[in-house]
């Protein structure tokens, strides 16, 4: 029997948004095989600093650690996009200023999940509905996710490729049914496949 527990942010804590549709967590209990257990200890709004805490509320039978958080990160960057600069370069310096301040605090979730010894899947941050500058910015946030797990050889479900249509996103940063649908079967397949830890990174869609 899996006990899957998801930490981090409104990825996994949305009810909230799907206008009484089945919220992720639902959607892949109805997913797992019968007496699988789905346990969310992510809270909507957290950041990455807030994820550790989450940490400490695992259930003893847990076997499955799944973490999706960063989202939140850079939107308290978001006013950063409206600056007026003078060259790419002095963009790319407040990007570079964004990613050092929470570069740190996702290592630490990294690291404090390494720790529990469970199977562990970190997820990349989504595009979203929020245009081309919010994209790029995520990609240097997703380059440091990246690096981290690699690091660690922790696994890595990589949502750019699974939540990719519009119609995935009820707004412009939170998950749909639809694409809720899409990031449990994406975690299902995951738990499915991972029963031990690897040395390695694998990575997962």
């Amino acid at each position: 029997m899996r006990h899957v527990v998801l930490c981090g942010d409104s990825i996994f804590d949305n009810a909230a948004y799907v206008e009484g549709g089945p919220d992720l967590a639902q959607q892949l209990r109805d997913i797992l095989d019968p007496g699988d257990k789905v346990t969310v200890r992510a809270v909507d709004g957290s950041i990455s600093s807030q994820v550790v805490g989450q940490f400490a509320q695992l259930p003893n039978d847990a076997t499955h650690l799944v973490v999706s958080t960063g989202g939140n990160d850079i939107l308290h960057h978001a006013a950063m996009l409206e600056q007026n600069v003078n060259t790419v370069s002095a963009a790319m310096a407040m990007l570079a200023a964004a990613k050092a301040e929470f570069a740190p605090h996702h290592m630490a979730a990294v690291n404090a999940s390494y720790d529990i010894g469970l199977p562990v899947a970190f997820c990349t941050i989504y595009d979203a509905n929020m245009g081309p500058a919010i994209s790029t910015a995520l990609g240097i946030f997703n380059d440091a996710i990246t690096r981290h797990l690699h690091q660690f050889g922790l696994d890595l479900i990589d949502l750019r490729l699974v939540c990719t249509e519009s119609a995935d996103y009820a707004n412009p940063i939170e998950p749909s049914v639809a694409g809720g649908a899409k990031i449990a079967a994406a975690v299902a397949r995951y738990v499915r496949a991972v029963t031990k830890r690897s040395e390695a990174t694998r990575v997962f869609l």
